[in-house]
């Protein structure tokens, strides 16, 4: 493991970077809450409440339902992520990248660069999630790369909310049920301290992602 040399210290203990420092609050991703973009579709939706009971009469299964479902899963698996917090780890929430795609989840900390997207547990096939994830891994892990100057390796986790036992969804990519997701905790060994504080004072800034 390559460590980066001790870094200067402000009154709060955390390593001195003026990218944290300057941050625009506008560019700040920190505050995001899980399920910030889903939240935001929701609320935008011109589905009036009438027509959405009239669909699911006819048997059709609006879209603002399926939002609904992501949203909770999102925001389960982001409470269980948020607790790890204490152990080292840093997360991100509600990462959106070119192309409208977003990162559910980016999880930092001693273990390393987690992509975690959290979908409903219902879905019998994950493949199309795996696929999504993975590519999103790699956005990441390009746009984190050249934010921080050195490699960052970002790999994929796929999180199915209500699915019961899981099983191997593809070699490179993660896949756990929302019971297993306080195991990321529990890595360790791949990133320093002070490359955990850099990596997401990186990931936290809007404009790294703007050409992901």
């Amino acid at each position: 493991m390559c460590e980066r040399p001790e870094a200067k210290r402000g009154a709060d203990g955390r390593p001195y970077d003026p990218d944290r420092l300057f941050l625009p609050p506008d560019d700040d991703l920190a505050p995001n809450r899980p399920g910030e973009t889903l939240r935001a579709r929701l609320d935008g939706s011109r589905t009036a409440g009438a027509r959405l009971v009239l669909a699911r009469l006819l048997g059709r299964r609006p879209v603002e339902d399926a939002w609904r479902a992501e949203l909770a899963a999102e925001q389960l698996v982001g409470a269980e992520l948020d607790a790890l917090t204490p152990g080292g780890w840093e997360v991100v929430h509600s990462i959106v990248l070119p192309g409208d795609a977003v990162i559910s989840h980016l999880l930092i900390g001693p273990g390393g660069v987690f992509c975690v997207f959290a979908r409903p547990g219902r879905e019998r096939q994950p493949q199309p999630h795996v696929r999504r994830v993975r590519q999103c891994a790699a956005r990441a892990s390009l746009a984190l790369t050249r934010g921080c100057g050195f490699l960052v390796r970002v790999l994929p986790v796929l999180v199915l909310v209500g699915a019961g036992a899981t099983e191997t969804a593809a070699d490179d990519v993660r896949l756990l049920g929302e019971g297993e997701v306080a195991s990321l905790g529990t890595l360790g060994g791949v990133l320093h301290p002070d490359r955990v504080d850099r990596v997401h004072t990186v990931a936290r800034n809007r404009r790294v992602w703007l050409g992901a």
